[in-house]
């Protein structure tokens, strides 16, 4: 698993031999080791090795040993290791340590043509290193103002360029003078930014503009007064890498080709990814599939795989043929100078090697080593085809190494079924559910000052089979009550409302009476509201009931699914309160909450309530028994919202949340052992809001959407592993304030609609439709449908729950009686298309192929002894030729 601990440097470098990447053991001083290439059994070994005492901040491989790594950490030391297979014990102890003593750490780079020298970038000074002399740097740049952020050297390693917080562009000449030769405010934005040596004279920044929408721009290192090109690549948080770019917790990479002529910077490609990115680097360019025209090959780091994305030129005889005009010679492993000389003004470059095969000493050849890699790679063609991308977890970790990552190797003619279904992924018959806004005659429209700042644990409005409850934002708490019979334009003034007196904290149906809606309010108590039969029409000042117990504000409100009459709250004072509405009474009151309580829910059968809280824990409550929680476990990382689900038949516990780099995500607990924490997770994206999740149990499909956003995920919830398959996701034009999701019975199951839900944007409530596609609609597709629970109906009254009784909803089967299940469908007969193979071997004369041909041309053109159609028509009479 891949470390999340945010830092400067690099988070995967490879050699031609060996692939290091971060992880999160040991506070991140730990690195995950495995081959490029797989085993004699087609698998990757992981191994790990301690680097250091705190996190490892950046890495990189010599470019003229394939084993030797160097690291720097926010200990304050450089380390040199000689690594052995993964296979192998690594070492314990490092090669080298150097002490620079400018306090923690962020870079290290190798020079490009000189053993034995490095640049190391402390928080705010570039070091330049002979590790031949450990006591003292050859050369402490001048301080830049802010946090150093990255390094490059110079192909021909003459000069070092820096990016840095201050938003400067720096270029030193080192061995001149400890001053830049060149310093320009070149970026935009304080935000992360990288900076890359391109071709010649070029240097290439990513970073972000004034308006944080990310960038690249090429500059001219002898000039930096202004860029010569630029591109600008949309909106996005974390960091930029400039091998091609990517960004940090994106799903995007874009490649871009830089030319000394115009246009100097072009992009080629835009690919994809099925995961956020978390590091990415470039394998070398002597390990390219050069027999397949590949031009670029980068490993990109997720959360748990390596997944190699490869670019390939499209070329006729690609695969047969070398194309010169696409490899120009490169530069070999052998250094052309030490350090010492270096330093002395010696220019020596390296010398260069041609990637023809043909032309390569056989020890040298590595075609094979990069087919080998490139069995599992995405490719991309330039120009250009988008490079596609998977990341199926085949990779197997050593049983040592407690790390896992994921090469993906092609499967072989003679692996089993099972193996190919594997590699492609648990499949979904809801992987292509789409969503779609139904017609405008059905939307209600027209809602005038709707309040958007309604609390995180609330849901923003609520909806049943007859009405929708939206607060508004003007004075007293009002919640307007919309009739669903009755869509279209609402009037400008004189809505018919609830007047709550209070803001409104959280409010929802009576899933039995689908008029009486509960409202919690920022005076710690909870309002019963009734609407009158034919809809609202004035506004109401006092409700039915008032519940009060609490002592500070309430936080979120629940019905019970199987018992009238119960409602459960959670409250600032850190208790969670069940009411029984018959009465008017508090019946149960819940401790153990040692912070804000983000949500609850109850389990399908009513026995059990689960919680998430901001102290880090789920717990679970079986109120009937006990006022303190019969289980608790950790729950997400962050610390910022959260909502729970009880899913897979109440086996599980679903809870959305953020993790500690307040990155969304799902969460998947087992409700027999919380303390374990979750057994699996996924991260969805960075936003700001709280996912909400809906979840239905006849399909296992949630559906997940935060206020504000403008897309809405689905995911199918399987009870093993991988858990979550991730289905098409529904995006709406512009960002909307909340989904409401009705019951099963609102579905048109002969358009195979699986959920029905309103969405509340500014002005409206517009329903949405989410389908499944498939072919044979004319039947009912029972597969899809199972018999669904009567969920409007109770199953037994609150006296009964409490007393210890238990019940279960009816259910009734939502298919037509005009339609006939899919499962019991005629089976169609096949047609036979075309005529058999022997028809078409029977060798034929000139003579009957001739034959055959004017046969079918006449019987085109049709009987000539038949009458002309005009021949029918009778004659003008004689007078109407007259004037």
């Amino acid at each position: 698993k891949k470390s999340s601990i945010s830092c400067q440097g690099n988070h995967i470098k490879t050699s031609s031999k060996l692939v290091v990447f971060s992880t999160e053991q040991a506070g991140g001083g730990m690195l995950g080791l495995s081959s490029v290439k797989p085993g004699p059994d087609g698998q990757w070994t992981v191994s790990h090795i301690s680097c250091h005492s705190e996190l490892v901040s950046d890495m990189d491989f010599s470019p003229f040993d394939e084993s030797l790594l160097a690291t720097c950490s926010g200990d304050e030391t450089v380390k040199l290791w000689r690594l052995r297979d993964p296979e192998s014990a690594q070492p314990s102890e490092a090669e080298l340590t150097l002490h620079p003593g400018h306090g923690k750490l962020e870079l290290v780079l190798f020079h490009p043509t000189s053993s034995g020298l490095l640049a190391v970038g402390a928080t705010n000074s570039p070091l330049v290193w002979d590790t031949s002399r450990q006591d003292a740097p050859l050369a402490v740049l001048e301080q830049h103002s802010d946090q150093l952020q990255s390094l490059s050297w110079k192909p021909d390693g003459s000069l070092l360029a820096s990016s840095c917080k201050d938003k400067m562009l720096r270029v030193f000449d080192p061995r001149a003078q400890l001053t830049p030769i060149q310093v320009r405010a070149g970026l935009q934005n304080s935000k992360d930014s990288r900076i890359l040596w391109a071709k010649d004279d070029l240097l290439l920044t990513t970073g972000f503009d004034m308006m944080r929408g990310r960038e690249v721009r090429l500059w001219d290192s002898r000039k930096l007064s202004s860029s010569v090109s630029s591109a600008s690549l949309g909106t996005a948080n974390g960091l930029n890498y400039a091998v091609v770019s990517v960004t940090q917790g994106d799903t995007v990479v874009d490649c871009f080709e830089v030319s000394t002529s115009e246009p100097l910077l072009t992009q080629v490609s835009h690919c994809l990814t099925d995961a956020p990115t978390r590091g990415v680097c470039a394998v070398p360019k002597l390990d390219l599939d050069v027999m397949s025209c590949e031009v670029v090959r980068v490993l990109q780091l997720t959360d748990s795989h390596i997944v190699p994305i490869s670019y390939q030129v499209p070329r006729k005889n690609s695969g047969h043929e070398f194309h010169a005009d696409l490899y120009p010679d490169t530069v070999g492993a052998t250094p052309a100078m030490s350090a010492g000389e270096w330093w002395q003004g010696g220019n020596k470059q390296m010398e260069k090697v041609s990637l023809n095969p043909d032309k390569r000493p056989k020890s040298q050849t590595t075609n094979q080593t990069a087919q080998d890699m490139a069995r599992g790679c995405s490719t991309s063609s330039s120009p250009l085809s988008t490079p596609s991308s998977s990341a199926a977890p085949t990779r197997s970790p050593s049983s040592t190494s407690g790390l896992s990552s994921g090469f993906l190797p092609s499967p072989s003619p003679s692996q089993s079924a099972k193996t190919i279904q594997s590699l492609l992924g648990p499949s979904t018959k809801f992987r292509h559910i789409q969503g779609t806004v139904m017609h405008r005659d059905t939307h209600i429209t027209n809602i005038r000052g709707l309040n958007l700042t309604t609390p995180g644990e609330c849901d923003g409005f609520c909806a049943n089979s007859k009405h929708v409850a939206v607060p508004l934002a003007t004075s007293g708490g009002q919640i307007g009550v919309f009739e669903r019979s009755k869509p279209g334009r609402q009037p400008d003034t004189n809505v018919p409302t609830f007047q709550n007196s209070v803001n409104v904290a959280d409010l929802c149906w009576d899933p039995f009476d689908p008029h009486r809606l509960a409202v919690a309010g920022d005076d710690a108590k909870i309002r019963l509201w009734q609407v009158p039969e034919g809809g609202l029409v004035e506004t109401l000042t006092e409700p039915d009931l008032i519940l009060q117990g609490h002592t500070e504000k309430i936080y979120s409100i629940k019905f019970h699914p199987l018992a009238s009459g119960l409602l459960v709250s959670s409250s600032y004072d850190l208790t969670v309160r069940l009411w029984n509405l018959d009465s008017g009474d508090q019946v149960k009151l819940l401790t153990g909450h040692e912070d804000q309580v983000f949500a609850m829910a109850w389990s399908p059968d009513g026995k059990l309530l689960a919680t998430v809280c901001k102290d880090g824990k789920v717990r679970i409550y079986e109120p009937r028994k006990s006022a303190t929680p019969v289980q608790e476990g950790p729950g997400p990382g962050g610390h910022r919202g959260a909502r729970i689900v009880w899913v897979c038949e109440g086996k599980y516990l679903l809870v959305s949340g953020f993790n500690v780099q307040s990155e969304r995500g799902l969460y998947l607990f087992s409700a027999d052992s919380l303390s374990s924490g979750a057994v699996g997770n996924i991260n969805v994206d960075v936003s700001p809001s709280i996912l909400i999740p809906f979840y239905d149990p006849d399909t296992s499909v949630v559906i997940l959407t935060g206020k504000g956003d403008t897309r809405v995920h689905i995911y199918e919830i399987v009870p093993e592993s991988p858990y979550f398959v991730e289905c098409s996701s529904f995006n709406t034009p512009e960002p909307h304030k909340g989904l409401a999701f009705l019951a099963k019975t609102e579905c048109n199951v002969q358009d195979v609609e699986i959920a029905v839900a309103l969405m509340l944007t500014k002005t409206t409530v517009e329903p949405v439709s989410f389908k499944v596609p498939r072919v044979k609609k004319e039947f009912f597709q029972d597969d899809v449908y199972p018999d669904t629970t009567i969920c409007w109906e109770p199953a037994l009254t609150a006296a009964a729950w409490l007393s210890g009784s238990n019940g279960e909803h009816k259910k009734m089967s939502l298919k037509p009686k005009d339609m006939i299940p899919v499962s019991e469908a005629p089976k169609e007969v096949p047609v036979k298309k075309y005529m058999p193979s022997s028809y078409y071997l029977e060798e034929k004369t000139d003579e009957q192929k001739k034959d055959e041909l004017l046969s079918a041309m006449v019987a085109k053109l049709g009987n000539l002894d038949d009458p002309l159609p005009q021949e029918a028509f009778e004659g003008v009479d004689e007078d109407e030729w007259d004037d």
